[in-house]
């Protein structure tokens, strides 16, 4: 610690947490507000309104911030991203705060017990609303975080830098444009992801393992035109019939992924927590009576097997059904890939299964969407001591390191484009958020924590509270 470094208490920072608490949600209420959604078919004037929101409580907050967007692949503009800044003492280590400003959309509207998702209600102790975690939770802790060090020490302890995304729940086309764009203003030591989840309510997690993803549409045809079903039913498959038999192969009969050639680990990592099936079970929202699939402990077949699922598949819906012979069928998959998985791999992989696996000699066409990889990363490193010591003291109770089955493939391009720095991926979320869902919500005392650690965080790596 230099004699000019700032320093500060546990105790002053979890007081003026508390104390301006009441801003936090005022903040978030007011993002939630702005209907992000960067889906292709929304206003994309609101994802813009909102990067200018965001951007404007970053400088409230004391930094220096702007609007800025790229020009992707096949000179696709980008969603507008903030970029922020405020420098620290000379010497001080340099962190990157990443999260997205960018939502998904609201999904059935009558899945919502409020009437509109973009007005966030308080019920129970949690904020519901689209974005309310994912990721506007991650958004204000950022900015909340810094005001809290400011407001304390008069300076920050380290340099900061903020991205915030507008397009990460598209797949984050222009992302690696973004970087290569403005990598000198990006570099840094130590890169906080704030979109991921702890492991339950009132228990902190450093999430280290997430699965990558590979998205594959296949079609079949089997048919130049719709036929009567009564005239020419029997021997004729239709192409729906035969979709279902296709797809029916990519699992074995334990429900295991039946793919030759990707990596499995039927067991999850030392030192992730356990997940007993009763707390699965209430966690997801399963049935009763309904088994679960696969084998293996649950976290491994969540976190480090592949996970095959059919997102989506053009057929005749019931309202316009008539009595023929579908003549083609498509259907969306999404594989999720377990860490140590190359995506190109695992693509060739399902391609090759799907190929071998046609029913009836039908006409098979893939195209590819969405590819990302995998992410392993450590808490055994110092900015990862340093982040479980901040979960753990925010918390009060141990911090737990975990994996995720979903994917956040733009961290492998972090990891990529800035090899020496250590990437830390924090939760904002727990198990009954419902990101991407109906209904989905932030739990308020969970939120506090996440604004007191992470405040921790940057004064610890800032040298303003000794090891």
């Amino acid at each position: 610690m230099s004699p000019t470094t700032p320093t500060v208490s546990v105790d002053a920072v979890r007081a003026a947490v508390h104390d301006s608490f009441p801003a936090v949600v005022s903040d978030l209420t007011d993002l939630v507000a702005i209907p992000s959604v960067s889906a292709d078919g929304h206003d994309q004037a609101q994802v813009a309104r909102s990067a200018q929101h965001v951007a404007g409580l970053l400088r409230q907050a004391g930094l220096e911030a702007e609007v800025l967007s790229v020009t992707g692949p096949g000179g696709v503009p980008g969603r507008p991203a903030v970029l922020a800044h405020r420098q620290g003492p000379q010497g001080a280590r340099r962190v990157l705060l990443y999260a997205h400003h960018d939502v998904q959309p609201v999904g059935d509207p009558q899945g919502w017990a409020q009437p509109d998702p973009f007005t966030a209600v308080e019920r129970h102790g949690r904020l519901y609303g689209r974005g309310s975690a994912d990721d506007g939770a991650g958004v204000v802790a950022h900015v909340h975080s810094l005001r809290t060090l400011l407001s304390l020490c008069g300076e920050l302890p380290c340099t900061v830098t903020v991205f915030i995304e507008g397009e990460e729940e598209v797949g984050s086309p222009s992302f690696r444009t973004f970087l290569e764009t403005y990598r000198d203003r990006l570099d840094s030591d130590v890169i906080v992801v704030a979109d991921s989840s702890n492991w339950t309510v009132g228990t902190p997690a450093l999430t280290t393992s997430l699965r990558g993803v590979v998205q594959v549409d296949v079609r079949l045809d089997t048919l130049d035109h719709a036929l009567h079903s009564g005239q020419y039913g029997g021997p004729l498959p239709d192409a729906v019939t035969a979709m279902c038999r296709l797809l029916a192969t990519l699992h074995d009969e334990a429900g295991d992924v039946a793919v030759p050639g990707l990596v499995a680990r039927p067991e999850a990592a030392p030192g992730f927590p356990e997940y007993t099936e009763a707390a699965f079970r209430a966690d997801s929202g399963v049935l009763e009576g309904v088994e679960l699939v696969g084998t293996g402990d649950l976290t491994a077949r969540l976190w480090t097997k592949p996970a095959l699922t059919v997102i989506g598949m053009d057929v005749t819906p019931l309202h316009l059904a008539g009595n023929v012979l579908s003549p083609s069928c498509t259907a969306r998959l999404s594989l999720r890939i377990a860490p140590g998985q190359d995506p190109l791999a695992a693509r060739q992989a399902l391609e090759a299964h799907l190929a071998a696996h046609v029913p009836f000699g039908a006409r098979l066409t893939l195209s590819c969407g969405e590819t990302g990889p995998a992410f392993q990363g450590s808490a055994d490193t110092p900015a990862g001591r340093d982040a479980c010591w901040a979960l753990s003291t925010a918390w009060g109770t141990g911090a737990v390191t975990i994996g995720q089955g979903g994917s956040i493939p733009f961290i492998s391009t972090l990891q990529q484009t800035f090899p020496d720095a250590q990437v830390l991926v924090t939760g904002i979320e727990d198990p009954d958020t419902r990101a991407h869902s109906e209904d989905e919500s932030m739990h308020l005392g969970d939120l506090e924590n996440v604004v007191v650690a992470q405040t921790l965080l940057l004064a610890r790596l800032g040298g303003a509270i000794a090891p």
